[in-house]
């Protein structure tokens, strides 16, 4: 996916407007640390465009993250449910 689709997509999925001072730091941080890579395509009408990809090392990152993501709105969800008094 490329860096303006990203940010349509994030938009879309309630992050807002992500600014590409944002989006482009963290993406190059991403790739040197082996999470993502990038790759140059011209083979549409227009300018270039980066499009960057997952490294299976990203997934693995990326499932690693969701799965502490789970279980911490699940600690947060329980403390803030309303409980019946004894």
């Amino acid at each position: 996916m490329y860096g303006y689709l990203l940010t349509k997509r994030l938009e879309q999925a309630g992050w807002g407007a992500v600014p590409g001072g944002t989006l482009y730091p963290a993406l190059r941080r991403l790739e040197e640390g082996g999470l993502v890579v990038s790759e140059w395509s011209s083979e549409q009408p227009g300018p270039a465009r980066k499009y960057y990809a997952l490294t299976p090392q990203g997934r693995e990152a990326a499932t690693a993250s969701h799965e502490a993501w789970l279980r911490f709105s699940a600690t947060v969800s329980n403390l803030f449910s309303p409980k019946e008094e004894a």
